[in-house]
């Protein structure tokens, strides 16, 4: 486990997943036995490793990445290193021959993503991308509601995700530095379309376009040691998405935003036969029978309660960590070879809409995605993404890009 003693590494990897397995007797496998997890954390601070370790009873810990690779009792290689030090990383476990499980984005670019899901093939070995919203209570029941036929035809998704992360000066800063800093791989599109990408694409459909705007709202913060820096990512994004079959998906993404909703991040779906609001956790719907009939008055006060007319779907099972879920899928995966799609080609699609993302922002164009499937495996060498003029969109004054994989 590579990066521990980060917040996300530390919290959700560690604590909540492997630990927890570690702490219930295994992950369950399909033929009634388990399969028990034993880590070794990996870091540059041997004095944060071995406190760590000690508050967790962890036997192994090594600041030698290299030693770690090449023994052979580690069958998994994990890693929540900051975005620049991963794909470096990521290549010595491949040419090692481990399995491996990585946080998103995978690589700070996606033809550097790409090369990595091709590497990981031509070698054969297992990997896997978090996909930890997929897991999440409230999208859970979504998806449900998806199967369930409850929607009819769905029309649109609505999205909106962030909070105000303090500039550090007189409140000390939620996330990171390194978070604001282009150069150090940070910025919200890098941080959050990797998300965008899985969700739209598992519950919806695949991401066909996006016309995006980011911002640096805020240019001047504050780090860890009071130092004032330049930021230079961007902290917010305002985004269309269109999907297969026509859904429309509009997702604002934003760490200067002050919440006037009931979670960090809601979706609303919009369909024929009834609407939907997902959070975290909560789901509320509204079908069809029973939607009001608003009439637009702006001369009268409006006195009716239009929360009133949703109604909070029950939580009728029991919904654990998704980043403990998603690692036991994952471990099942690599003892018994039980399915797992959310591989790093999953992730080049990530890094293909963040890029596609920010490309739209730089030319004021929509820029349509080409698909990305097992296909971009068999190039023999990446080139990367072009980006190639297309006709103006005659139902706007931008025009088009394509964005697409060498080769596909």
């Amino acid at each position: 486990m590579n990066g521990v003693s980060g917040r996300m590494g530390y919290r959700q990897h560690l604590v909540r997943s492997i630990l927890a397995i570690r702490e219930q007797g295994g992950v369950l496998l399909s033929d009634g036995t388990r399969v028990q997890v034993e880590p070794i954390l990996v870091g540059r601070s041997e004095a944060k490793l071995a406190e760590l370790a000690a508050r967790h009873d962890i036997e192994h810990y090594t600041t030698n990445l290299d030693e770690a690779l090449a023994d052979p009792r580690w069958e998994i290689y994990s890693d929540f290193l900051v975005t620049s030090a991963r794909s470096a990383a990521i290549r010595k476990a491949i040419a090692a021959g481990k399995a491996i499980y990585t946080e998103k984005p995978t690589a700070e670019s996606f033809e550097e993503s790409l090369e990595l899901a091709r590497l990981a093939s031509e070698a054969g070995i297992k990997n896997g991308v978090v996909h930890d919203k997929l897991y999440l209570p409230g999208l859970q029941k979504l998806k449900r509601l998806i199967d369930s036929g409850f929607f009819g035809e769905i029309l649109s998704v609505r999205g909106e995700f962030g909070y105000w992360v303090f500039e550090g000066d007189w409140q000390p800063a939620q996330r990171p530095s390194w978070n604001y800093r282009s150069e150090d791989g940070g910025g919200i599109v890098v941080d959050m379309f990797p998300h965008w990408s899985y969700v739209l694409e598992n519950l919806f459909g695949r991401v066909e376009s996006v016309y995006a705007r980011t911002a640096t709202h805020i240019p001047t913060r504050v780090d860890e040691n009071g130092d004032a820096y330049a930021a230079t990512a961007d902290d917010s994004a305002y985004a269309v998405f269109e999907l297969e079959g026509g859904i429309v998906a509009q997702l604002n993404s934003s760490w200067v935003v002050r919440v006037n909703r009931d979670e960090l991040v809601e979706f609303q779906v919009d369909g024929t036969l009834g609407s939907a609001v997902v959070g975290l956790f909560g789901a509320k719907v509204q079908p069809r029978v029973a939607t009001p009939k608003p009439v637009w008055n702006p001369d009268l006060a409006d006195s009716h309660d239009y929360s009133s007319d949703w109604m909070e779907l029950p939580t009728n099972d029991v919904f654990e960590n998704g980043f403990k879920t998603q690692w036991e899928q994952f471990i099942r995966h690599v003892v018994e070879d039980a399915p797992h799609e959310y591989d790093f080609l999953a992730g080049a699609r990530g890094m293909l809409l963040a890029e596609a993302g920010l490309e739209s922002s730089r030319t004021g164009r929509r820029i349509d995605l080409a698909p990305l499937d097992e296909s971009a495996l068999m190039s023999p060498e990446p080139e990367g993404a072009e980006v190639t003029d297309a006709a103006p969109d005659a139902a706007s004054d931008h025009s088009s890009s394509v964005l697409s994989p060498a080769g596909v």
